[in-house]
């Protein structure tokens, strides 16, 4: 008997520990990525094509492992240029965040301008697509007993509109977008309800050194604002050795810092690694954070490059 009320005790306390958490990340509205790098077009439409081939990568993220309720998301992007100026792509994303499921499904298009003789780019991108909502009232813990008489909501479509800049030469980008500036439903696992959307603002950048003919340094940045709440980095710093190996660290504010891990096995399949560590009071009651990729390009000799972009 004690055994069982010192379980329930543990329970109870990690739930606690969970709304503390999301309450950090000011309910996590939007799902998050450590390898925000090699997923860039979920971040930010303008990204779509760039890379002047066919792409698909898929990702999968378990976050906080071990903690009940805890978010997990796995991804699908799928992107490629046409014509000459402009890049096409599809992104299908699935997240699960305690008795919530959502579904994002959003078509992406950029249009790209030629800013100077050096072949510097302005891309500006649009998606538009919707997400379905399900909450299930009776999975997980509650504090307020009310919600458990709640109608569930099952596979509600609510649309979804977003836009992008992204800005890139051959070895450094900016770029600023928002996902959704529709105010949709959402569910706020601090509130146990379901309430409205608030605005974001993500911003990425970086630069790529060319240390020598087989080391690259690439320094990055994925800045998130959320509307009433402070803002959230993030800081990577990852080597590039011999084309093929991806070596890195990432710290987020006041969250936590991770080790990156990539290899690119062949020209087509690139696959990549990461762990979070939480560097706050949460990290005793999870194992952290797991994310990996696997990304394929459809690469021909009349798209192949000599030196792979690093971005």
């Amino acid at each position: 008997m004690k055994i069982a009320k010192q379980h329930i005790v543990k329970k109870v306390g990690c739930i606690g520990f969970l709304f503390w958490g999301l309450g950090l990340t000011f309910g996590q509205q939007e799902p998050q990525y450590t390898q925000y790098n090699y997923n860039t077009m979920t971040i930010n439409p303008a990204y779509t094509g760039s890379r002047g081939h066919f792409a698909a990568i898929s990702l999968y993220r378990s976050q906080w492992v071990g903690l009940e309720g805890s978010p997990k998301t796995i991804s699908l992007g799928l992107d490629s240029p046409f014509d000459k100026f402009d890049g096409v792509g599809l992104s299908i994303v699935q997240d699960q965040l305690g008795p919530s499921s959502e579904t994002f499904i959003d078509f992406n298009y950029a249009r790209n301008i030629i800013l100077n003789r050096k072949g510097h780019k302005l891309a500006l991108g649009v998606k538009a697509g919707g997400r379905f909502l399900s909450v299930d009232w009776s999975k997980g813990r509650h504090r307020d007993p009310d919600v458990l008489f709640n109608e569930n909501i099952n596979s509600e479509f609510l649309p979804t509109i977003g836009a992008g800049m992204f800005y890139y030469t051959d070895n450094a980008y900016l770029g600023i977008s928002t996902p959704n500036i529709l105010y949709n439903k959402r569910y706020d696992v601090i509130s146990e309800s379901v309430g409205k959307d608030r605005m974001h603002l993500y911003f990425i950048g970086g630069y790529v050194f060319n240390m020598n003919h087989s080391l690259k340094f690439k320094p990055s940045t994925f800045v998130k604002y959320v509307e009433g709440a402070p803002l959230i980095a993030d800081v990577s710093l990852n080597f590039l050795l011999y084309e093929r190996l991806n070596l890195g660290v990432n710290y987020r504010w006041d969250d936590s810092v991770g080790a990156l891990f990539g290899f690119q096995i062949n020209p087509q399949f690139n696959i990549g690694y990461a762990y979070d560590y939480n560097t706050n009071e949460l990290n005793a009651y999870n194992s952290g954070t797991h994310e990996i990729f696997i990304r394929y390009q459809l690469i021909s000799k009349l798209t192949k490059i000599k030196s792979p972009r690093f971005f």
